[in-house]
């Protein structure tokens, strides 16, 4: 099972698997299966949800548009991911798909895209986002797949926030913080967009009793790498806590 390919069966489209259940693929993955991997009847597979955990199963029968394929066994519990939740403004194509598929790897559990100030574009490919996240949670082996948001002003974000929610806010020039910072399981971590935040935004978030500016250092980061330390950072916080159970 260690090197078999892994899919993620969403929950909202079967009923609960059990051993001996048989699961029926859709034309992309059975073209997955049979064409670029090229699997055959018989082939290991690892099939996966939140609700369900994952299951090792048994190609039955494929063909170029549909695959059968047949429960086995269950070999990991259902679990959520004890994740962050991301806010970020879209960037060019490449690096919002690289937001996407990093922060997947990374342990996000809802993407909020959100449009700044100084946001320069305000179209997501809600389709291709959700399959970029899809394949990373199948290559990194988590169980769930984030959710993406539509994109929404920031401001209204902040004006709707959640008692109790920290929002750990990437902003140019913080002081240095902890080594490791203090996070609770549904936390958010904001990143702003190419050319950072404009005045009028940083007073806002510094005026927020919610937020907590957090430092990436004295060097000025690409928008997607700041992403990248911010929830390296924040997440290796949140597993501290959730180690010690504090």
């Amino acid at each position: 099972m260690k090197d078999c390919p892994r899919l993620f069966i969403s929950p909202d489209t079967i009923p609960p698997m059990v051993a001996g259940g048989m699961l029926e693929l859709g034309p992309a993955q059975a073209h997955y299966l049979g064409t670029v991997l090229r699997q055959q009847v018989g082939g290991a597979v690892a099939v996966f949800n939140a609700r369900d955990g994952q299951w090792h199963g048994v190609i039955d029968h494929l063909r170029r548009d549909r695959c059968h394929v047949r429960l086995v066994e269950q070999n990991r519990a259902p679990a959520a991911t004890a994740g962050l939740c991301l806010l970020f403004a879209p960037l060019k194509r490449d690096a919002t798909e690289a937001v996407i598929r990093m922060g997947t790897e990374l342990g996000v559990t809802r993407f909020r895209p959100v449009v700044t100030e100084r946001t320069n574009t305000h179209r997501l490919n809600a389709a291709r986002l959700e399959s970029i996240a899809c394949e990373a949670a199948e290559q990194c082996e988590r169980l769930d797949v984030p959710e993406i948001d539509p994109l929404v002003p920031l401001v209204d974000l902040l004006a709707q926030w959640p008692e109790g929610i920290s929002l750990f806010a990437a902003l140019e020039r913080s002081p240095p913080g902890p080594v490791v910072v203090p996070a609770q399981v549904g936390d958010s971590v904001l990143i702003g967009p190419e050319g950072g935040f404009s005045v009028r935004e940083h007073d806002r978030l510094r005026g927020c009793a919610f937020v907590r500016p957090l430092s990436l250092g004295s060097l000025v980061l690409r928008a997607d790498t700041a992403a990248v330390a911010a929830l390296a950072l924040v997440g290796a916080g949140l597993k501290a806590v959730c180690d010690t159970g504090s």
